[in-house]
């Protein structure tokens, strides 16, 4: 496992980072960006809130959680570069304290950067366990890029255990609660040629929507381009979601477009999401072994 991720890393090294004036002819490219307002659209994802992100067919948003993670972020970002595509990085803030310079090669390759708690917890809490766990990730991603501005206010909730004391925080404060329209399994034990299977069968199902993967897993490094070929094959383009700021104006869109419109296929339940694996060892503040 280990030669094959290096194999794929060392392929992506050799095509470089791209960006938009380096596109390889062919890449997938972003076909463009949307503009949201937090404060008009509190929470978005299909697989679990009424609303989603005002998507046309064939539109996919790719996002990454738990991470950074260098073993695993830095071959990911070498992927989405290859095809010069942009993503959002839903990031913890014990990783991004750990490893603060991969925290800013994220934004400074033009990628969201979002919020996913401090420590990952994985159990419904209390509003104030989860104002300190939300503040503590959102200082903590502030502080590894030196820029309160870059920071985006998107915030995934661990496990998407959603408690609605917690959205209604979230709300208050002037984030975007993100859930997801579909799900590749990443974090189970399946392998890389069944993670890019069941992203690209679910897509196909819906059409449109948020796709949630990990940058902590070796399986999801090698699944990527696999899925990034497919989505390019099917005719799919990626769009890349930012705030809305004084000198960003939001993206025009109706209400209905925000109409989430689940399909009947049924995905991994939230509660089934598993616990951050591949953390920060507290005892050395070592990055894990592979798994």
């Amino acid at each position: 496992m280990r030669r094959t991720i290096a194999a794929c890393v060392s392929l992506v090294l050799m095509i470089g980072t791209a960006d938009a004036e380096q596109c390889l002819p062919g890449a997938l490219g972003v076909s463009r960006t949307l503009v949201v307002d937090p404060n008009e659209h509190s929470r978005v994802g299909s697989m679990q809130y009424p609303e989603t992100l005002p998507l046309n067919d064939h539109e996919v948003v790719l996002t990454f959680d738990d991470g950074p993670l260098p073993r695993y972020t830095n071959p990911v970002l070498e992927t989405l570069a290859s095809e010069c595509v942009k993503a959002t990085f839903f990031m913890v803030g014990q990783m991004a304290r750990a490893y603060p310079w991969m925290v800013r090669r994220v934004h400074d390759e033009g990628h969201t950067v979002a919020n996913h708690t401090q420590n990952h917890p994985i159990r419904k809490m209390s509003v104030d366990q989860a104002a300190r766990e939300i503040e503590g990730g959102f200082a903590s991603l502030r502080e590894a890029i030196g820029d309160p501005q870059a920071v985006s206010p998107f915030f995934r909730i661990p496990g998407l255990l959603r408690q609605k004391s917690v959205e209604q925080y979230l709300a208050a404060h002037g984030d975007m609660t993100w859930s997801a329209d579909f799900v590749a399994d990443d974090w189970t034990r399946i392998n890389n040629s069944e993670v890019a299977r069941r992203a690209i069968s679910r897509i196909e199902a819906r059409g449109k929507g948020i796709l949630l993967l990990h940058d902590i897993h070796p399986r999801t490094v090698l699944a990527l381009p696999e899925i990034l070929n497919e989505l390019k094959s099917r005719g799919y383009k990626i769009v890349h979601v930012v705030p809305a700021a004084a000198d960003r104006p939001k993206t025009a869109t109706s209400a209905q477009q925000w109409v989430a419109r689940p399909t009947p296929e049924q995905h991994t339940s939230p509660s089934q999401m598993r616990p951050l694996r591949q953390g920060i060892s507290r005892r050395h503040g070592q990055e894990p072994e592979a798994k």
